[in-house]
């Protein structure tokens, strides 16, 4: 369905649980891989997931159709990625490192996660990255997204984000030369 389609169905009482279900449907995949990606541990993003779609329901009738709806549910999802780690670091008082620390302890050992060797030296460079280098460099790198559609979801300036990901994949190059 189209995203102009589901918009009609949500803007309508007696479709619009139909048309947050297909809405759910069509970029709930996309949405979790970019959870994912932040947060690591699959437990988190399911809750996480599904705290975005609840959001996204609660605030449908916010939505000013100035933006694409896919940009405006990975904004959401992308506040609430950063939010929830920062809180994370916060309710535990772990400073930067430990989070890093905690986190590539689940990619060591989560049964979710299988990957090449490769793959996970990657996502352990990743954790590295302050959050916002690593938002930027995931929807670049893995989301192939372009720098317009980032700087909107982010609200940032697409010279910023060309930095970001500049210095992003300086510090991965590091990480994985060292290692």
């Amino acid at each position: 369905m189209e995203d102009k389609e589901l918009i009609e169905k949500l803007s309508n009482d007696e479709s619009r649980n139909f048309g947050f279900n297909q809405l759910v449907r069509k970029y709930q995949e996309r949405i979790y891989w970019h959870v994912r990606k932040m947060v690591i541990d699959h437990e988190d993003t399911n809750d996480l997931v599904q705290d975005i779609f609840v959001k996204v329901y609660k605030n449908l009738s916010k939505f000013r159709q100035d933006a694409q709806l896919f940009t405006w549910i990975y904004r959401i999802a992308t506040n609430e990625c950063l939010n929830f780690l920062s809180k994370k670091r916060k309710r535990f008082f772990l400073p930067i490192g430990d989070v890093e620390g905690e986190l590539n302890r689940k990619l060591d050992s989560s049964p979710h996660i299988d990957g090449e060797v490769v793959q996970i030296k990657l996502q352990k460079a990743l954790l590295k990255l302050p959050d916002k280098q690593r938002l930027v460099f995931n929807m670049k790198y893995f989301d192939d997204m372009k720098y317009d559609e980032i700087s909107t979801i982010t609200d940032t300036s697409v010279g910023a984000l060309k930095a970001s990901y500049h210095h992003a994949v300086k510090k991965i190059e590091e990480y994985l030369k060292d290692d």
